[in-house]
């Protein structure tokens, strides 16, 4: 018996091979859940949804249309919609003073605007079809300061207090509405900082449980959410290995620290 058996889940932003969509997908499959893979890479979501016995579907989460269809598409087996998660994110570094309005009018249409029209869609479906987890990956810089990432930051933060909007709501309606935060993690949007000399270095003194955290850390957070043994909604989710308990480093030290890291290997 698996902890989702025969839900149907949305994972939406899972069209990046072995991003973390993919990989609470991957998890969300295990514990037994139907899984609908979406994204806007239709070629990789093919693939993937082969790999775990899901299915695809092509949605921009900028698109209105787009959620909508994916709903539709999702609820066409007609087991309700007991799982829907929104992975999407743009993880833009831009000095404040530098940061164009064009850059704003992405962000916000990725991190906003998209994942409050997600949550106002898949709201609809679950309190129409008897309730349901809604999840939304957010981030500790929601909540701590790391230099340069104001828009990301500030488009983060804002989803989150909808998230608690929803989750007041329509709980009456059976509907839960939580956020996950990870912190710096391993994913393949940090794989050049990854590979970068001692940048990773610097972000370890912040973490209290002494790694940086991988998307399986988060995969299995978002297992519980999903899992009806859940009694939680409105609520984020630090799974960061205690980064909130500290802070991220500022722009200084990691100089310092890839500075010495690449004097090393000189």
């Amino acid at each position: 018996m698996g902890q989702l058996d025969n839900k149907t889940a949305i994972v939406l932003g899972a069209a990046g091979r072995d991003n973390m969509g993919q990989v609470i997908a991957r998890r969300f499959a295990a514990e037994g859940a139907k899984v609908v893979v979406a994204g806007r890479n239709g070629e990789e979501l093919s693939r993937f949804a082969t790999e775990i016995g899901g299915r695809a579907f092509v949605c921009d989460v900028t698109k209105l249309a787009d959620i909508e269809a994916l709903a539709a598409f999702s609820l066409e087996a007609g087991n309700g919609l007991g799982i829907a998660l929104n992975a999407t994110g743009w993880g833009l570094l831009a000095p404040f003073l530098e940061t164009t309005d064009e850059q704003l009018d992405q962000m916000c249409a990725l991190q906003f605007k998209g994942a409050f029209q997600f949550l106002q869609v898949m709201t609809k479906a679950m309190a129409e079809h008897g309730g349901g987890s809604l999840i939304q990956i957010s981030s500790a810089t929601a909540t701590i300061m790391l230099n340069d990432h104001a828009a990301y930051m500030g488009a983060k933060a804002g989803i989150d207090h909808v998230v608690r909007c929803v989750a007041n709501e329509f709980g009456d309606k059976g509907v839960r509405a939580n956020s996950v935060s990870p912190g710096l993690t391993e994913t393949p949007m940090t794989a050049q900082a990854a590979a970068t000399p001692g940048l990773f270095d610097a972000f370890l003194p912040s973490y209290p449980l002494g790694r940086i955290g991988t998307s399986q850390d988060i995969a299995e957070a978002c297992v519980f959410l999903a899992s009806d043994a859940c009694f939680m909604t409105g609520q984020n989710l630090q799974v960061n290995g205690g980064l909130t308990l500290r802070r991220n480093p500022n722009r200084d030290e990691i100089s310092a620290s890839v500075i010495k890291a690449m004097s090393a290997k000189a």
